[in-house]
């Protein structure tokens, strides 16, 4: 899961995000909250960590936008050397999900992460049969059918247009199909991407006739609508 980690001491950022990468996360630092902010409008994350007291732009400022702007489901914990009853109150009224206070300690941090993304993504533990109107994805085997039909595909288009039914209408950076898609191997040409785009719109009939459109969205990504009946 990628995730972006807000905090201002270095010391305890490359902390959290060393531990969230061992954990088999993709964590992405910010020291400065408008640097966070400017980032989240042209990137995708899965859960956000967010320092209470940030200089620039508090974390609760950030936590606000990301409310108002983002899905209400992205995860958010907050870290805070406060451990006052009330400035937790305010701080899950707020917005966050759950919340730690400083020191930050390794299993304690893992252990919440993972408990937040279960709650957020229950189907993350994929069933081996996932149906999006006429088309069917057996997620053991990797195969794809079109009502009935089966699609042959390779096991990277498989996973690239899993992603994409998978966060239907969600705008997707090319960032974030790079990284879930090829892991860390980012030194693909960008037109392998594009290659892939184009060989599962084409393979999977991706039109209005079967339900869906894949859309690109300029100067960003691509996004899977749904057509309505």
């Amino acid at each position: 899961m990628r995730i972006a980690v807000l905090e201002d001491d270095t010391n305890l950022l490359e902390l959290v995000c060393s531990i969230l990468n061992s954990a088999g996360h993709s964590a992405h630092p910010f020291s400065s909250g408008k640097e966070m902010l400017h980032n989240l409008r042209r990137e995708n994350y899965d859960m956000l960590i967010l320092d209470w007291q940030v200089p620039d732009l508090s974390g609760t400022e950030v936590m606000h936008w990301v409310r108002e702007k983002l899905s209400s489901t992205i995860p958010i914990l907050f870290m805070t050397s406060r451990s006052g009853e009330d400035d937790i109150v305010a701080g899950l009224a707020a917005g966050a999900d759950d919340y730690m206070i400083k020191p930050i300690r390794r299993s304690e941090l893992v252990a919440r992460v993972q408990a937040l993304l279960r709650r957020a993504y229950p189907n993350q533990h994929m069933p081996e049969h996932l149906e999006f109107g006429r088309y069917i994805f057996e997620t053991r085997s990797a195969r794809l059918s079109l009502s009935g039909q089966f699609i042959d595909v390779t096991q990277k288009e498989f996973d690239l247009a899993l992603l994409l039914f998978r966060n239907l209408g969600r705008p997707l950076s090319r960032a974030y199909i790079l990284e879930a898609v090829w892991s860390r191997d980012i030194e693909i040409p960008s037109r392998t991407m594009d290659t892939h785009i184009s060989r599962v719109r084409n393979k999977l009939q991706l039109r209005p006739e079967n339900g869906f459109r894949l859309a690109p969205v300029y100067s960003y990504g691509y996004r899977l609508e749904q057509i309505p009946d």
